[in-house]
């Protein structure tokens, strides 16, 4: 029996116990039901993940195929000149959206996939290969945003999901068999301590019983003395 250490067994202390054990029993079906919804949304995000990074492996192969491809027509020179043709960076907005009570990220972002005239560089200047180059990695950007939004929400549901288990498992297995435990402990020594006041209480009447008999008794000789002495 697992006992919370320093507690009295009092009346009170026993009433204050069964108000925590409603508390913390309904905290843990609280708990144990974001638990379950955490899951869920879990193995959600883990197919949605799963899903982005087969695409996203297949898009960088593509990408850096045809980027070699551009090389070997064009050279690293024409590649680099083309690359500093870039005007401006995509933006990126980073917002936040709650998941069962778990903050995760929201990434809002420019698409970084173009036509081939809002590139920069001149398109009679340049072959086809590179063309196919700069449209692979542009689609590839895209997908690595949407990889980093669902790849940051798996990490952080991973991390609320083992935290809730953690609390759940405190309620189940400690906090509520302790708070019992020490519920019973009180029970059993209240109990003892009425049966002690019983056996007090008899005896205490017993002993006045027993005073008010002999008192009785004395009044009945003084009595019987004086009527005797008055003869």
């Amino acid at each position: 029996m697992a006992v919370i250490r320093g507690t009295k067994p009092t009346r009170a202390v026993l009433i204050q116990l069964r108000r925590r054990i409603k508390v913390a029993q309904s905290g843990h079906e609280l708990l144990k039901m974001k638990r379950d919804g955490l899951m869920i949304e879990f193995f959600e995000v883990l197919t949605k993940a799963k899903t982005i990074r087969q695409e996203l492996v297949q898009d960088l192969l593509i990408a850096e195929q045809r980027l070699n491809m551009a090389k070997g027509a064009e050279g690293s020179v024409a590649i680099k000149s083309v690359s500093f043709a870039l005007q401006s960076e995509p933006s990126v907005e980073l917002d936040s959206r709650n998941i069962m009570g778990v903050v995760v990220p929201k990434i809002t972002a420019e698409a970084v996939h173009k036509k081939m005239y809002e590139r920069g560089y001149g398109i009679i200047g340049t072959s086809a290969s590179i063309d196919e180059a700069a449209d692979a990695f542009e689609s590839l950007v895209d997908k690595i945003i949407s990889a980093a939004e669902v790849e940051t929400s798996l990490l952080k549901l991973v991390d609320d999901i083992d935290s809730t288990k953690r609390r759940v498992n405190a309620l189940e297995f400690k906090v509520i068999p302790d708070i019992k435990d020490t519920i019973r402990f009180i029970g059993f020594a209240l109990e003892e301590m009425d049966r002690d006041n019983v056996v007090r209480l008899k005896k205490l009447k017993a002993k006045a019983v027993k005073r008010a008999k002999e008192e009785e008794a004395a009044k009945a000789a003084a009595a019987a003395a004086a009527e005797v002495g008055s003869v």
